[in-house]
């Protein structure tokens, strides 16, 4: 019942939405069922104020009559055009149907639909969408946006904190823009990988990748969990051993070199982003950070740390503003790109993530800057 009332509000505040003047909206609402904002009893309550609110502000707006659901949208999932995801993978081809659709859509000038995709789900179902989006024709990204709601356990990808924030996107003045996409290539050419908030190697990695393999089998926060052990455990489970990093600009001009024992090397989209639900590792406007190996004592200090992002003034951090950071091992690391994880070899390296040129078009608030507010 909460699926399919999500559907119902969301849409209705669709028809209002006015994101690009005189242009009818073709929307698709690409959800998990099983995502936490729509199982867990507490999250659907809250959620379920924020878009009754959400409704009553939107029908003070103009009905957009030419807008609707997209015609994927209407033959997969119905009048609303919420789509239900049945299994992983499937949300990346939903939106190859709406990209194909677009692409294919009647030019009738100023009055040529545009096509809104609404993630609303956790972080793999938001790495699915913009997968698709990264592969999208040029022309078809002109006419086309992404919305993240976060209706997931994880999401530190979503368009706002609460679902509240994300959907004043369908409300309020917003004008269209691109973000850029993390790239994982390797030596041996395994990949690439993309990621669109937080691509990382070390513990961190492989506190996902624990948390991704027993999800659903372990009460309560499994990250958090898992993060626990891994302060504790990680260097008998995972070897930690020296990296070789070089770090570069936009100009690709090196901005640093060096050789150390890390625990994590994390590269974001862009500063002031979170990951593993909320943890400040990039706290302010750099997005680069890279945190040395220490003993166990100082490990669980700094994990509490990570709540606060105060972890930055500490000894073992290195921050920078970087474009790219290549780096080699002798041992094995895993890497995780928002949420999903592969093992590295030292086939592999050297390894090197880069952020590409702004591609991925999103709804931004008037007067704001990515990643500044959630």
């Amino acid at each position: 019942m909460a699926f399919e009332e999500f559907g119902s509000l969301v849409s209705g505040i669709c028809a209002h939405a006015s994101l690009v003047p005189g242009r009818p909206i073709l929307w698709t609402i690409i959800a998990n069922p099983q995502a936490g904002g729509f199982t867990i009893k507490s999250r659907w309550k809250k959620h379920h104020t924020h878009l009754s609110e959400c409704v009553q502000r939107a029908i003070k707006k103009p009905l957009n009559d030419k807008s609707g659901p997209s015609q994927t949208a209407l033959y997969e999932g119905g009048k609303s055009g919420l789509i239900s995801t049945k299994a992983r993978g499937h949300a990346r081809e939903i939106t190859d149907r709406v990209i194909k659709e677009a692409s294919l859509a009647e030019d009738k000038g100023a009055a040529k639909p545009f096509y809104l995709i609404i993630t609303a789900g956790g972080d793999g179902t938001s790495l699915e969408v913009l997968t698709g989006l990264y592969h999208a024709p040029p022309k078809v990204l002109e006419n086309i946006a992404v919305l993240r709601l976060p209706m997931g356990t994880g999401n530190d990808g979503a368009d706002g904190k609460d679902l509240g924030k994300a959907l004043d996107l369908l409300i309020e003045p917003v004008t269209l823009s691109r973000q850029r996409t993390l790239k994982l290539s390797t030596k041996s050419g395994k990949g690439p990988f993309l990621a669109f908030n937080i691509l990382s190697v070390g513990l961190d990695a492989f506190v996902t990748h624990m948390t991704n393999k027993l999800k659903g089998k372990m009460p309560g926060d499994s990250y958090k969990i898992w993060l626990d052990v891994a302060a504790l455990f990680y260097d008998v489970l995972y070897k930690v051993d020296y990296m070789d990093c070089r770090v570069f600009n936009e100009k690709g001009d090196e901005l640093k070199a060096f050789r150390e024992k890390l625990l994590l090397l994390a590269v974001g989209e862009s500063g002031h982003r979170t990951y593993g639900s909320n943890k400040l590792i990039l706290p302010d406007e750099r997005n680069v950070c890279a945190i040395k190996q220490t003993s166990v004592f100082r490990k669980i200090a700094l994990k509490e740390l990570f709540d606060t992002g105060t972890h930055i003034v500490e000894k073992e951090a290195m921050l920078w503003n970087a474009m790219a950071v290549e780096f080699s091992a002798l041992h094995p690391i895993l890497a995780q790109m928002d949420g999903e994880t592969v093992l590295l070899d030292k086939n592999d390296f050297p390894a090197r993530i880069e952020l590409t040129e702004p591609m991925i078009p999103f709804l931004k608030r008037t007067g704001w800057e990515l990643g500044t507010v959630n």
